[in-house]
């Protein structure tokens, strides 16, 4: 019966500090003025440009593009979920979640798989592929390096964050 009395307690007390912390919504504008906000936004601005450019092809007859196109569109999907976490500062409202580790092992991932996307996207763009669609793929390719600079920006500032946070 004690026992019963403690999870009752406990799920109050959840449900009274969850209620308070949700009752107010923060939005962080000074986060897009920052170097890693900039960065996230033209993450996802110029993310958008490669799928797209390449959405618009026969992208699917071709398995390199394929695999280009998933890299693209799924971080192009967790980075607007990350800005939108960042924006709301949800980060604050679930400190149980190591936020620096998550966004350096996100950027780093990013960085990884975008630089290996960009290379076979640059090295399976030729005229003899499929004339038409030769400069919607260039044009992709090079964005895609753009994109990479860009989550590689992002990876150093996380690390920074990151290693700030471990010494601590």
């Amino acid at each position: 019966r004690a026992r019963s009395h403690t999870v009752t307690t406990t799920s109050s007390s959840f449900t009274a500090n969850l209620s308070a912390s949700s009752s107010t919504l923060a939005y962080d504008r000074e986060f897009l003025r920052t170097l890693p906000g900039l960065l996230m936004v033209a993450e996802i601005v110029l993310g958008l440009l490669v799928w797209t450019l390449i959405a618009g092809t026969e992208y699917f007859l071709y398995p390199a593009f394929g695999w280009v196109m998933f890299v693209a569109v799924f971080y192009w999907v967790l980075t607007v979920f990350f800005l939108i976490i960042y924006m709301t500062m949800t980060y604050t409202r679930i400190p149980q979640v190591p936020w620096t580790t998550v966004g350096l092992c996100f950027n780093g991932s990013a960085f990884i798989l975008y630089l290996i996307a960009a290379i076979v996207d640059a090295s399976s763009v030729t005229k003899e592929l499929d004339s038409h669609n030769y400069n919607s793929w260039a044009a992709s390719s090079f964005f895609a390096f753009v994109v990479t600079s860009c989550y590689a920006g992002n990876t150093y500032f996380s690390f920074i964050s990151w290693r700030s946070r471990t010494l601590q």
